[in-house]
């Protein structure tokens, strides 16, 4: 089964579609000049005795601009960012905010980090974007459908059919990630499926919406990291579920992303040992 977006109930969709692509062109402008530049890197991680969580000049910057867009025009609107914190988490409608996500993809030199750009209305999320500003694509999904944007043109984004993982292309950030019986059971996904590749973020997502990918299996997320993956996979025919199938929750956590419902016995199945 597919899973359908949430509607909104707004006969303006399309100026919150149109505006969530204008926030993110304002957040590629403030990144872009920074990206292979002297982009300011932080390690959050070390203040609290972490592992290394950089933070750039370029992730602040664009948070910024967005929320700066976002009060000139939405006053009443609520934002959830990852560098700013909360302001208004429970209005009806919230902006939900990854101002980069792969900042190791971007400190590295590597174009494969995004802007994720997500509006919930009462709770849930209705509009996602995923923007590359240095390659050009904005993937944006609502109930109106999903479609990748790019040099003035509109394509339409369908997943692909795929129903077994020996014939399926797979991604995950980073294997070091699963440990213990989350360890054991990515070791058997990933034993299971013809490709995983790694490192590619939120950027994975995008290509499972555009049917170039098949599935994207994540842990440890917030919801930064997931919402705006929402309505951009349902409204390609994927879906966006936990680990037992099971909706998302709004706070992230373990994440499926998936093309084919049909993959989802056998994810499913790899993770049973790995549950809470």
């Amino acid at each position: 089964m597919t899973t359908s977006p949430p509607t909104l109930p707004d006969p303006h969709l399309d100026r919150f579609e149109t505006f969530a692509v204008e926030l993110a062109h304002a957040a590629g402008a403030a990144i872009l000049p920074l990206f292979r530049a002297d982009h300011g890197l932080e390690d959050k991680g070390a203040e609290m005795g972490r592992v290394f969580d950089p933070v750039t000049a370029a992730d602040k910057g664009a948070e910024r601009a967005i929320r700066a867009a976002i009060s000139a025009a939405y006053p009443d609107h609520g934002v959830i960012g990852e560098e700013y914190g909360e302001d208004r988490p429970d209005a009806e409608f919230v902006w939900v905010l990854d101002p980069i996500d792969g900042t190791r993809a971007f400190i590295s030199g590597l174009p494969l980090w995004t802007t994720l750009i997500a509006l919930r209305h009462q709770g849930q999320p209705v509009v996602g974007v995923i923007s590359q500003p240095f390659i050009g694509e904005v993937f944006v999904g609502s109930a109106r459908g999903a479609r990748r944007l790019r040099d003035g043109a509109s394509e339409t984004l369908k997943t692909r059919k795929c129903a077994a993982l020996a014939a399926a292309l797979g991604a995950t950030t980073d294997p070091h990630l699963f440990q213990g019986d989350e360890r054991a059971a990515y070791d058997g996904l990933h034993a299971a499926t013809r490709l995983i590749r790694y490192g590619a973020d939120a950027y994975a997502y995008a290509m499972v919406a555009a049917g170039a990918m098949d599935f994207v299996v994540e842990r440890g997320l917030k919801s930064w990291d997931v919402e705006a993956a929402v309505p951009i996979l349902a409204g390609a025919g994927g879906l966006v579920t936990d680990w037992t199938g099971a909706p998302i929750g709004r706070d992230g956590g373990r994440m499926l992303v998936v093309g084919d419902a049909a993959l989802m016995p056998e994810l499913v199945g790899h993770f049973s040992a790995a549950r809470d």
